[in-house]
């Protein structure tokens, strides 16, 4: 239920969602443009039971991210929530423990602001990650689910749909946002704490954490390593498997304009902001344009695509980066249509006059 109306960044929004969550843990280490997160936390003090705030939660400023996305991976292997963010060139350096934390089937949360690049790049905001996200990143046959919100709200928001996720399918779950969402300050809907789970609601929850072993049960292991060959594939089909069920049951998206459309915008996070004034600048001059904003990234919602891509003349995808989502909106619209990619990169955020223009070049023509 709704708690109360504040005015808040998005940064401060995923803090606050997190206590809110019942969030057992956080471990991260800070980076422009995804500090307030850390920075909120502590600042809102749960740990402190003198303080209004007080859940019992952890916060922990690792010494790097690589610690830290190992540190998540310890405390979420015992069943606890645990959480953490950062942004681009960090998730780069926790690419190997969140191939491991998807081996060893670990629910867990991270949040990445995303900033341009490659390398150090700029603290300014990109969606230039897109491939990292939702094609590995790490090593080996796994996925993230990915979130990708575009608003304050939704960043609040997400952060409890993705724990309901990460333990349903026992999988780490991203929430992929941007130093533009991350930063900007809009009205937002809190609700009131969720408990956190006792230790019977911990163990019912996460049946198989390492919390000691009773005596009526056997051992819980917590590992992604497996030598003999067979039973690797065998894992790696239940893996699969599993990514299939999200595919069928888990995707989320949003249609704005779509039933008359003649043309269409593909775009997520602030580049779908963008879109939508873009939308409206484009139906003011008559033309019949609409927006597709996937909601989840992985999965991807390709049957929405191919389903618009029998209807429409064309379709945009706008990016702020070089051009990554547009392979899938391509492999999904099966070369059915014209599609066309606009972008901007190294933290500049294109205009609603910028994308419209180049609808009218690109695709109507």
């Amino acid at each position: 239920m709704a708690k109360e109306l504040k005015l808040m960044k998005g940064n401060e929004a995923i803090a606050r969602a997190m206590i809110a969550s019942g969030t057992d843990g956080y471990f991260g280490y800070p980076i422009t443009p995804q500090s307030e997160v850390m920075e909120t936390l502590m600042a809102e003090r749960p740990w402190d039971p003198k303080g209004e705030n007080y859940t019992g939660m952890v916060v922990l400023q690792a010494e790097s991210e690589l610690a830290s996305i190992n540190m998540v991976y310890g405390g979420a292997a015992t069943g606890k929530k645990v959480a953490t963010s950062s942004s681009s060139p960090g998730i780069s350096l926790m690419a190997e423990g969140l191939t491991y934390l998807a081996g060893a089937e670990i629910p867990c949360v991270i949040m990445n602001a995303m900033r341009g690049g490659p390398g150090l790049g700029t603290i300014q905001p990109a969606q230039s990650d897109y491939f990292q996200s939702t094609k590995g990143g790490g090593h080996g046959d796994y996925q993230l689910y990915v979130l990708a919100p575009s608003s304050v709200q939704e960043m609040y928001d997400f952060v409890f749909d993705a724990w309901d996720i990460a333990f349903k399918y026992r999988n780490p779950v991203l929430i992929l946002t941007d130093g533009a969402i991350g930063q900007c300050m809009e009205k937002c809907y809190t609700r009131d704490n969720v408990p956190r789970w006792t230790e019977e609601e911990r163990r019912a929850n996460a049946p198989w954490g390492t919390w000691g072993k009773p005596a009526t049960r056997g051992h819980n292991i917590i590992t992604s390593l497996e030598l003999e060959s067979s039973r690797q594939e065998v894992f790696n089909q239940k893996l699969q498997a599993k990514y299939a069920e999200m595919k069928e049951k888990e995707v989320r998206y949003e249609a704005l304009n779509c039933d008359d459309a003649d043309y269409v915008f593909v775009a997520y996070g602030t580049s779908a902001r963008i879109c939508m004034k873009s939308m409206e600048l484009a139906r003011a001059k008559g033309l019949k344009v609409g927006l597709l904003r996937p909601i989840t990234l992985y999965p991807f919602p390709t049957k929405q695509v191919a389903e618009l891509a029998t209807r429409v003349k064309g379709m945009l995808c706008v990016e702020m980066s070089a051009g990554q989502m547009i392979e899938d909106v391509k492999l999904a619209a099966d070369c059915k249509i014209p599609i066309e990619h606009y972008g901007r990169f190294g933290g500049i955020i294109p205009t609603p006059e910028e994308v419209l223009e180049a609808m009218e070049n690109k695709i109507i023509k």
